[in-house]
């Protein structure tokens, strides 16, 4: 099974200012051709409009866009009206509420994520009337009712009831942050996904959501841009790896019932919360002390030496102790059973063998000024950020290269970066400055 992988990208904007919201509301219905009476009132409004153009008045909804707080782009409180219960495919006659009670269909966070991920690269238009292809309701509720595989399209007033509140140190993805507006439930309510913490701060994760104009998936402060106080995390009560790991109600521990997510969730530019798992596991097993920081989503050299150090506590050498986490590794930590890691300095196979002869640390590059980094720019220093962003992780904008001409693959890969540190507006405009390529090169 596939592993959510937590990319952060920047969406289309969604603004909420009056004008805005205007064009984001679907169409009327067409309407029969007009009659004479309706061809004659044309001809009174047009005639009208004509008189307030001449006397200078403004358009009512020519509101200008008012972003209220800097770096955070306006239209980021969703404009959500929702629907109320329903079964899958709309009403259609059928009963909102089954008879019995509802079984509560396992599912994995994995497949929780990849679920969500399916209307976000569909871009599911927003609607609280339509449903998609799935029978899924197309507002934030029936989101989560589908990311859930729920049997039928649940709202922001019944979702709790499938689920159980947790704390902020308790979210995994596929848990969720819901705001039920009890004042007035269908126009001020949001639910959202949980996809991961961006860095070990968990002052930003990633958002799953389906808010105007389309399904999306962003950087989002933590609770929410709005109503902060409001927002709860909640747990699904049939998630197969719940409050630790363990199946919903099951009581067992995380060690219980994780599965080895692959290779790939683990090593340079990884990011994601198996890499969290891992290291929170090796600083139980005695892994403390080479952590400054975290551990957190985005793999370091700390989450790589703690590892090989556990590997050789068990007395493996080679390709077995290369610091990089395999099945055999992983459900050691998993089941708690294995050899601890020694602490620093005592004899064993956990000691790591130092080279005959280290090597220097590498010295940071002079960030060669913004000038190096713009539309026409052809140097060697692009070249440089290019190979180093491929390296971290964010090397899927490239077609070819990287190379020394400054492309757009160049922006995006950069803007994906400083989204990745939770930086929003103009300070991740894809053109890197000082800190960004410290942070790059560090």
């Amino acid at each position: 099974m596939n592993s959510p992988v937590f990319e952060e990208i920047d969406p289309a904007s969604d603004c909420g200012c009056p004008g805005c919201a205007r064009l984001h509301r679907p169409a009327p219905p067409s309407s029969p051709t007009p009659g004479p009476a309706a061809h004659r009132a044309v001809i009174v409004a047009a005639a009208a409009s004509t008189a307030l153009a001449a006397s200078g008045a403004a358009p009512a909804l020519a509101t200008p866009h008012t972003p209220t707080r800097p770096g955070v782009p306006a239209g980021d409180e969703p404009q959500t009206p929702q629907g109320g219960k329903a079964p899958l495919h709309g009403p259609a006659g059928a009963p909102a509420t089954p008879a019995a009670p509802v079984q509560l269909p396992p599912i994995s966070r994995t497949e929780i994520i990849n679920r969500a991920k399916v209307w976000v690269a569909a871009q599911v238009p927003y609607s609280m009337y339509a449903y998609w292809s799935d029978g899924y309701r197309q507002d934030c509720s029936g989101f989560v009712s589908m990311a859930w595989h729920l049997p039928g399209n649940e709202w922001t007033g019944s979702l709790g009831q499938f689920a159980d509140r947790i704390t902020k140190e308790e979210l995994q993805p596929g848990d969720i942050l819901l705001f039920h507006n009890t004042a007035d439930p269908e126009q001020g309510s949001h639910v959202v996904i949980f996809g991961g913490w961006t860095d070990y701060t968990h002052t930003y994760y990633i958002a799953y959501e389906q808010t105007r104009p389309t399904t999306r998936r962003q950087a989002t402060p933590y609770p929410y841009w709005s109503n902060a106080s409001s927002y709860l995390p909640y747990r699904y009560k049939g998630v197969t790896d719940g409050a630790a790991g363990a199946p919903a109600g099951s009581g067992g521990t995380q060690k219980d019932a994780a599965a080895f997510p692959g290779a790939g969730s683990f090593g340079p530019g990884a990011n994601n919360a198996h890499v969290t798992r891992l290291g929170q596991w090796l600083v139980e097993r005695g892994g403390a002390r080479f952590y400054t920081s975290g551990p957190g989503p985005v793999w370091t050299d700390a989450d790589r030496r703690a590892t090989q150090a556990f590997q050789r506590a068990q007395g493996w050498t080679g390709t077995g102790a290369d610091g990089l986490p395999g099945p055999k590794t992983w459900a050691l930590l998993v089941s708690g059973t294995g050899k601890d890691i020694p602490p620093a300095g005592t004899q064993g196979p956990a000691k790591p063998t130092p080279p005959a002869t280290p090597a220097p640390p590498a010295a940071l590059p002079s960030f060669p000024g913004p000038g190096a980094f713009r539309p026409g720019a052809n140097n060697a220093h692009v070249t440089e950020l290019g190979r180093r962003l491929v390296k971290k992780g964010f090397g899927r904008f490239y077609t070819s290269g990287p190379g020394p001409r400054w492309s757009e693959a160049d922006r995006r890969a950069v803007e994906a970066f400083q989204l990745a540190q939770g930086w929003r507006g103009p300070a991740a405009d894809g053109y890197p400055g000082p800190e960004t390529w410290r942070r790059l090169f560090r």
